[in-house]
Formats: structure tokens, sequence, C-alpha cells
């Protein structure tokens, strides 16, 4: 057996279509694997099946017994990403087994892959529709302590506040809802209050989550004791963004040490972190970057605006100070002001989980370095083997198809 202590492989993640291949079987066989990226494809029999009846038993029992089976002996596996670039399916009894119950005609039972492997501790589930993953799917996850949920329509406000009271999420410490259309800010005020051992909370939603017409605010609406840091990146802002501000300033958040808010229109989180002199980064004045422009929404716009609020602060006069002897005012000296508040101990970043990326939040897109078009990537300054030009073989030998440029990205990132 070649590699039989591989813990991890990376750099190469294909499409998983339901089908035996090579590679996955060997993977499936190295007991001590710690990391596992699976990226669900179609597969012709399924989508065919969904032409003719509904969800679920979509996946046959033989492509059931597949899929669940490669995790068997995965004992030491403890970060696992599930993922659907396309219409992929993993229906819920794959992903759950629920022990309790049976007659609920909502409630699922099958072999359950997440509940065989008994070090997982890091899970990020993304793009599945509501007929794979819901809110009963969610309360039946298995402990961890990080957690990331993306593009899961089936997942609700409702599903969110109940599993913030289940046992098995009392242990998260990172928590990320990216593209949940979280609609009530409840949800979002629940999960805070009740992980107590949360560190690490990531919101991002192009929609604020709205305070009910029916409830009374009380502030502070957010609290957590433990949080240390908080990325809060809505693309329309609403309500959520004023009382998210209002929240830390009335003490929600004491152990709070960085906020990452790439869409602060106002700069009122900015107001409440330590002054900075310079938040725009040597990268964002290259001659590349110059070249390209500022993309409207990326980090290099957010930057831009945030450095334009610390001039614009510099330029305004904030104090005056009076040299007053005897009743006569002898001079006035004017004291510009800065941007943030002095005495706090919350840090403003700006800066992305990726090097050199214009977005804030990591995503798939950058790990991925194999088939790009199928999973709609487009990706340009591939490499073709140039590094390489002087070898004695010649350009016959050296030179290649263009290809993605593979750089390590750390997973953990992800939460």
């Amino acid at each position: 057996m070649t590699c039989p202590n591989l813990e991890k492989l990376v750099g190469f993640y294909p499409i998983y279509g339901h089908e035996f291949n090579r590679l996955t079987h060997a993977l499936s066989t190295r007991r001590r694997l710690k990391e596992q990226i699976w990226f669900i494809g179609e597969n012709p029999s399924i989508t065919q099946r969904s032409q003719k009846q509904l969800a679920p038993g979509l996946m046959n029992p033989e492509q059931k017994a597949l899929f669940v089976n490669y995790h068997n002996i995965w004992s030491s596996l403890t970060t696992l990403f599930l993922h659907s670039p396309g219409q992929g399916i993993l229906e819920k009894d794959v992903f759950v087994n629920e022990k309790s119950n049976w007659n609920h005609p909502r409630k699922v039972r099958g072999p359950g892959v997440l509940h065989r492997l008994p070090s997982l501790k890091h899970l990020c589930i993304s793009n599945f529709d509501m007929d794979d993953f819901d809110d009963y799917t969610l309360q039946h996850l298995p402990p961890l302590h990080s957690l990331r949920l993306q593009d899961l329509e089936g997942v609700t406000f409702w599903g969110l506040s109940e599993f913030s009271r289940a046992r098995n999420a009392f242990g998260i410490r990172k928590l990320a809802l990216v593209n949940m259309d979280v609609l009530y800010i409840s949800a979002i005020s629940s999960l805070l209050l009740r992980l107590k051992n949360l560190k690490k909370f990531t919101l991002v939603q192009d929609t604020s989550p709205e305070v009910p017409p029916e409830e009374i605010v009380i502030q502070p609406i957010m609290a957590s004791q433990q949080l240390e840091f908080l990325h809060w990146d809505i693309v329309v802002p609403g309500s959520a963004y004023e009382n998210v501000v209002a929240s830390i300033r009335r003490g929600g958040f004491p152990r709070l040490r960085t906020i990452r808010a790439p869409n602060d229109p106002y700069g009122m989180i900015q107001a409440l972190c330590k002054p900075r002199a310079q938040i725009e980064l040597p990268s964002d004045w290259s001659a590349e970057a110059l070249a390209e422009g500022i993309p409207e929404g990326g980090l290099r716009a957010a930057r831009r605006a945030a450095q334009q609020r610390l001039e614009d602060a510099w330029t305004t006069v904030q104090f005056k100070v009076m040299v007053e002897e005897n009743g006569i005012v002898h001079e006035i000296f004017d004291l510009n002001g800065f941007m943030g508040t002095v005495g706090s101990r919350i840090e403003y970043s700006l800066e992305p989980d990726v090097d050199a990326s214009d977005h804030a939040l990591i995503d798939f897109k950058d790990v991925i370095a194999g088939d790009d078009a199928a999973v709609g990537i487009k990706r340009q300054k591939g490499c073709r083997g140039l590094w390489n030009a002087e070898h004695s073989g010649g350009m016959k030998w050296w030179r290649h198809a263009e290809r993605p440029r593979w750089k390590p990205i750390e997973l953990m990132k992800f939460f």
C-alpha cells in the first residue's frame, strides 16, 4: 500500500459523481486521513429519476452505500467539507442518523455519515437544496468545534434558533453563516447568547436581518461574553447595521478584539475601534492594482473608503486649545481629529483570509486547482511551465496547457 499513513490530499479535488473511482477508494483505505473535501457532482441516473419523482429516494441504495462506506474507517478524520458546486445530491439520511421519534414524518434516519466519524470537529456544508439539508437535519449534527453553513436554502431562522438550544451545538467555537439569508436578527442573537464557547462568528449575506414588528428592542440586542472575532458583512445594512453598533457600544461583546466589516458605509463600526494611521495596504497601490482599477464591492474599495474617512478626520478641527493668562487669550491651537475611539480594545480589520485576495472571506474557488470549469471558476494567469524553460529538453519537454497555479491554503481559514 502506497502512503499508508496519509493524512491529507492537497491541491486536487475531483468531482464525485456517485460512481466508483480508484482515487476515492484509495483514500477511503487510509485510516489516518484527517481532512477530506467532497465536491458532489451530478449523476445521470439520479438526474433521470429526478424527472419522474421527488426527493427522497433519488439516490438508489447502491449509491448511498458506496458513499457511506468510504467513511467507515476514517476514525482520525477531524475536518470534512461537503460542497455541491452544481446540482449534486446527498439526501438527508446520508448526512445524519436520527435515532428517536421514528414516526415523525419529517425526521430522518439512515446511515448518517457524519455520525460515523468519531473525531470530526470541523464541518462545512455548502450549496445543497432543501430536500438534502434543512432545519431538521441541522438539529442532528454531531457535536463540533467549528461549523460553516453556506448557501443552504432549507435552513431558516427558525432552524438556527432551535439549533442554538441543541446540546450538540454548545461546544461550537467558530460559526460561519454565509449566504444563508437569515430573516430575523433574533436567530443571530440566540446563537450568540447561547453558544457559550463561541470565539469567532461570521455573517455574510445580502439582506439585513430585521427585528420582527411585534418585538421590542432592548440594547444590547446581541451579546456574547466570549466572542473575540466578528466578521459582519451585510450588503444592504438596514437595522442590523445599527443594532450591531449599538450592541458593541452597550458592552454586549466585552472580549471582542477584532471586527472585520467590509460593508461599513457610514464608518460607524470603524468609529468604535482603535484609531489607525493607515488602513490601505502597499499592494493597493502596486502598478498591477492601479492598472486593474478598484472593483466595486471588494476589499480594496472598502479599504479605500476607510482610508478616506481617516484622512477626512485628519483635516477636521476636533479640539481647540486656548492658552490664557490673567484673562487674556494669548494663543489658540487647533487640533485635528481622528477616526476611532481612544481606549477601545477592538482592532478594525480589512485584510483577507487569503493573501492578495480582494474578497475578505475564503471560498471554494481559493482551494480548487483541478477541474475549474466543472465548478464555474474562471482563472487567469495560470502556469504553462515557463518556470522550467531553461531545461535542456526544450519547449516540448517543459511546456504544458495552462492550468491554475497551486498555492497552499489552510482549510481552517474557512471557519
